[in-house]
């Protein structure tokens, strides 16, 4: 059984965490807590049909229960149709488990979903024979001569005996220097004081809403845009409101309307390598953006995951204004890996401050192991060589990607020279949901559009594609059989 399988099934639910006893019939109410977990984990994919499950002995000592109350546990299991034991082996997730229910569940998750937790967990598989076309990472292979492994025992001979401890709360001073010269770069010309690190940069988003919406507030973001901040919008109960996304940049006219009318706090934008339309703002458009927001008193934050993938003359809202009313947050996780979960927020110093304050208070601090990490590899001569190859790489994708969306016949967004995504609508397709269920079988797994719409109740004929899974022979013959 694979460790990360075993430590899923580590916790049980608190009615279950009582002191053991041997009694089965005290032990009962633990044992259908312990049954309920596993059930749970299966249902939700952790043992899949035929999986061996640990053995009893293992899950009394993980559990620290009486083994009778385990027994009584897998029985209900047994009884329930989920678990078959097998003499002399253990345990096994029942295959009549998922012939009974596997085609109603995808169907209803679809129809109900293809919503942003939906997509969340489907990011977060490793499916190795699945095409992931709506995957919005790089392909592996693109970014494996940054591998972690030449770079640990440097980090550890530099720092071992701050490893033991919290790191500061604005995060490891030597990385904010080194992101200092990054940004400028860019032409954002920050201090060191002016930043702040964060685990990653989805924490960095959380800390602004944190700080800045409280509920009821109005915010605005692109439409379409990161499904992702979407969510946590709705959970801060802000009034998230769509400003739409055209090939250079946000709809100046709606975003002005918008300005005036709703009084929004903040604008979250993506100026280039848009997600999930690929575009890039133009400079007319940044300073339109800029001086509309200006006048309205509102920030502007600057999402830019994917600066490493684009050439540093690229236009960009924070280098425009120098952080006077922008906000602009960074990332390794395309460009590194996103096991590292390193990101910042280069903003007012004063800013800076209390955000690291509401960093510390919310989650101590960030993890100065990575971001050790992310400082040796910034630092390292073969950082430069790699933003030249992946920069090679991702130009060659997207020319390719294009020739294969315009022999299918789609509609594309935008036409950027490189872009890690593609936003193509296919001919005679007005809904990439049902496209999506379709294609699930084949394992083409898709991004619909609608994920990425502020009103996800409509249908959406766009989808977010991946360059990289893009040109896979078995999606263009799929899609090419579909399109007949």
């Amino acid at each position: 059984m694979d460790d990360s399988r075993k430590a899923t099934a580590r916790r049980a639910p608190r009615e279950a965490r009582e002191p053991r006893d041997t009694r089965v019939g005290r032990g009962a109410p633990i044992a259908e807590g312990l049954a309920r977990l596993i059930g749970q984990q299966i249902a939700n994919g952790v043992y899949r049909a035929g999986d061996k499950l640990p053995s009893l002995r293992e899950v009394a000592q993980l559990h620290r229960y009486a083994k009778n109350t385990v027994v009584v546990a897998f029985e209900i299991l047994v009884a329930q149709g989920l678990v078959e034991p097998r003499r002399g082996s253990g345990f096994y997730v029942a295959d009549r488990h998922y012939v009974r229910k596997p085609a109603e569940e995808e169907a209803g998750q679809l129809s109900r979903a293809m919503d942003i937790v939906w997509l969340m967990r489907e990011q977060l598989k490793t499916q190795p024979d699945a095409v992931a076309v709506g995957d919005g990472f790089p392909p592996v292979e693109w970014l494996a001569d940054m591998r972690m492994d030449r770079y640990h025992q440097k980090v550890v001979r530099t720092g071992l005996g701050s490893l033991f401890r919290y790191g500061s709360r604005f995060g490891y001073a030597p990385l904010r220097e080194s992101l200092v010269r990054k940004l400028g770069d860019i032409g954002v010309h920050a201090s060191t004081s002016q930043l702040v690190l964060t685990h990653g940069a989805n924490e960095a988003m959380d800390l602004l809403i944190r700080y800045f919406v409280p509920p009821g507030a109005a915010v605005l973001v692109d439409d379409p845009g990161y499904y992702p901040l979407f969510g946590k919008l709705k959970l801060a109960g802000a009034r998230m409101l769509g400003v739409p996304r055209l090939p250079d940049g946000p709809d100046v006219a709606v975003l002005e309307r918008l300005l005036a009318r709703d009084k929004p706090r903040l604008f979250f934008t993506q100026s280039v390598a848009h997600n999930p339309t690929g575009s890039d703002i133009s400079a007319a458009k940044a300073y339109r953006v800029l001086q509309l927001c200006q006048a309205h008193g509102v920030t502007i934050v600057e999402n830019d995951p994917l600066a490493d993938f684009k050439p540093t003359s690229a236009v960009r809202l924070a280098a425009l204004d120098q952080l006077a009313g922008t906000i602009h947050i960074g990332s390794f996780s395309k460009s590194f890996s996103a096991a590292l979960r390193v990101g910042f927020i280069a903003c007012d110093a004063a800013l800076a401050s209390d955000l690291a304050d509401l960093k510390a208070l919310v989650h101590v601090s960030s993890s100065e192991y990575c971001e050790r990490m992310v400082d040796v590899m910034l630092r390292e001569g073969h950082y430069e060589r790699h933003l030249f190859r992946l920069r090679r790489r991702l130009e060659a994708a997207t020319a390719r990607a294009l020739e294969v969306l315009d022999e299918l016949g789609a509609e594309v967004f935008a036409r950027p020279a490189s872009s890690l995504y593609l936003w193509p609508a296919f001919p005679g397709i007005d809904d990439t949901v049902a496209l999506a269920r379709e294609l699930m079988p084949e394992k083409i797994l898709l991004a619909p559009g609608r994920v990425f719409s502020v009103d996800a109740e409509q249908l959406s004929r766009w989808s977010r594609c991946n360059v990289g899974a893009l040109v896979d022979e078995r999606f263009r013959t799929a899609m090419r059989a579909r399109l007949r």
